[in-house]
Parts: structure tokens; sequence; C-alpha cells
């Protein structure tokens, strides 16, 4: 039985914390949050204000961290330095040099393992759209679409002014509702040549970040991609990942993957698991990548997202980040 504690009892917590419990071979033995409000949200676990604490207190096998980006590294190379495996809420760190940073740590730590929670690798219609792709059958990749049109309010930045400010969140839609997205994207295009991006804010919040992106991605194997992504919507739409194959392409909207034809016909081959609620848009794919984080810690193999896998997305972001500052186009190599 593995012995689990969260560090952070936000909005995400609240996505882990049920997984944790559904899981026959873990227990959630304690939780830590600096508002102490917070102390009997969680009455079967011991509460703590502070994370050094627990980790000297708790025997634990497993911590997962869903704290402010700016937290991530400090905190999770705390627990490594303690012998505990981590399970880490995206992004993997503010920024691609942070992420190196952990990268390092991963494979100081050989025998800890940094698992990150980049849960839509794991629905349904994206694997079964990678299962496509290695078939080979539609012919070479020629385009990639990735829209994410989502909606947040001033005071979702209000509540959690770290969620505005650049030194605690590295970023803005990008890192925080659209890395998933870019994440996809990459591991569906392949290896990037270069980026041209802009970022701007649409929203009269009086926040750093960007509320809105978009890039054009040249892939190293001819391929073209097309982002774009804001928190300026009405309301939040479904995500969209379009491949367009030499062939036919596939779309991935409202969880289902669906093939069009050159008619435009349609036929939809594989629908994900949904999140109950409100957040449904989040995805129901967390408690499978978390499942599959503990087996790989009881099982002691390599069948999770290591820290390494979830370095692209950050360099993407920063690329962005830089072409629209020095508006002109971006070599990747410059983040490798």
């Amino acid at each position: 039985m593995l012995k689990v504690a969260v560090i952070g009892l936000g909005t995400i917590s609240h996505i882990h914390i049920p997984a944790i419990k559904a899981n026959p071979n873990a227990e959630l033995v304690a939780v830590c949050d600096n508002d102490e409000t917070l102390s009997n949200s969680v009455p079967e676990a011991n509460f703590y204000s502070n994370y050094e604490v627990m980790l000297e207190n708790e025997d634990l096998d497993c911590v997962h961290i869903c704290l402010p980006h700016y937290l991530h590294y400090p905190v999770t190379k705390a627990c490594v330095e303690k012998g505990v495996h981590v399970f880490l809420e995206k992004p993997l760190g503010l920024n691609t040099e942070e992420g190196l940073a952990l990268v390092k740590l991963e494979e100081e730590y050989k025998d800890i393992k940094i698992g990150v929670c980049l849960q839509n690798r794991n629905n349904e219609s994206y694997e079964k759209l990678q299962e496509i792709i290695r078939s080979g059958e539609y012919g070479p990749i020629k385009g990639v679409k990735g829209l994410v049109a989502w909606f947040r309010p001033k005071e979702y930045y209000d509540i959690q002014p770290w969620r505005g400010q650049w030194k605690y969140a590295g970023g803005g839609v990008m890192i925080n509702q659209a890395l998933h997205t870019l994440d996809l994207m990459q591991l569906v295009g392949g290896e990037i040549e270069s980026i041209r991006g802009s970022v701007d804010q649409l929203l009269d919040y009086n926040i750093e970040v960007e509320d809105t992106a978009s890039a054009r991605i040249q892939f190293k194997n001819g391929a073209k991609g097309l982002f774009f992504a804001t928190n300026a919507n009405a309301d939040n739409s479904s995500v969209e990942l379009e491949v367009l194959f030499e062939k036919e392409r596939f779309i991935i909207k409202d969880s289902i993957l669906t093939r069009v034809n050159e008619a435009g016909e349609k036929e939809d081959l594989m629908e994900d698991a949904k999140l109950p609620g409100s957040k449904h848009y989040y995805g129901a794919s967390h408690a499978k990548t978390i499942n599959q984080f503990y087996s790989a810690i009881t099982e002691n193999t390599d069948d999770y997202i290591h820290a390494k896998d979830a370095l692209a997305s950050l360099a993407i972001i920063d690329a962005i980040h830089l072409s629209s500052e020095k508006k002109q186009s971006i070599q990747m190599e410059v983040f490798q």
C-alpha cells in the first residue's frame, strides 16, 4: 500500500484526491496547505501547514504537488531529496531553464520517480489517434492545428493573484490553459524546427501575463502547425486538435475523434471518458495517469510521463514569447 500525500489544496487537488482514494493500492495519509482554514477539508488525512514538517513527520511513498507554478521546482526537489516519489501537476516548471533543472534532478536521483500530469496523453481519443499515426495508413502528416477558446473571469486572477504575475506563473493562457494542447501537438507533429508567435492581452484585467496567443509552427518533417489559445472567449469551448494527413484528416473535438474524408463525410471513431461536473472540459484521464504512475512505482517500471517528456511544451511556450518580443521566427535549437 502506497502512502500518499497532497501538497496544495486548491482547485486541481479536488481532481487528484478522489483518484487517490479510488485506488485500492494507495492510502491518502497527509495533506498540506498554508491556509489553515482548510485543516478539516480532508478529515481522514493528517493536516500540515508546512510541507517540510510533513516530510519530516510522515513516512511517505509519493507526494502529489498541486501548487502554484513557482513552487514546483523547490518543493519537488525537497521531496526527491527525502527519497519520496513525486507526481507533479503541470507545468514542469516556470520555463525551460527551470524544466531543465528538474530533468537534471530526475537524472541525479535515478531511484526516485518524477511523474508529470500531462493526462491528455492518456485520453482514449488521443490514444486512438496515435494508433492511426503509427499505422501509416493515411500517409505522412501535413498539418497540425490546435485551438483553445476558453473563458476566465477577472475574479480568476483576483482570487489567486499569482496567476497573473510573471515571476509566479511563468505565463498566462499558454502555460495554464493550453499547455496540454501544445504537448499533444508536438507529440503528433514531431520535432519542431522553428516557431513564429504572438502574444497579447485582449482582456482589461490589469495582469502581466498573456490571455491570448497564436503561433505558426514549422516541424522538421515538413508539416506545418497552427496554434491559437485565448481566455477571452464567452465560455469554455471544446479544445480542438486537427491532424491533416496526405489522404484524410482527423479531428478531436468534444472529446470525440472523428475521421473526415475528402468528400467531407464524417465518422466518429473514439470518445473519451468524461469527467462529471462543471470541470468536464479538464478531461477524465487524471485518474488513469495517476494509476499509471502508482503502478510504475510498485512495479518499478518506466511506464509514466517523465520530467524529460514534459520539457518540450515549456520550450514551445518560451519560443512563442521570445518570437512575439523579437517579432521574428525562433529556431528551436535555442532551447536545446
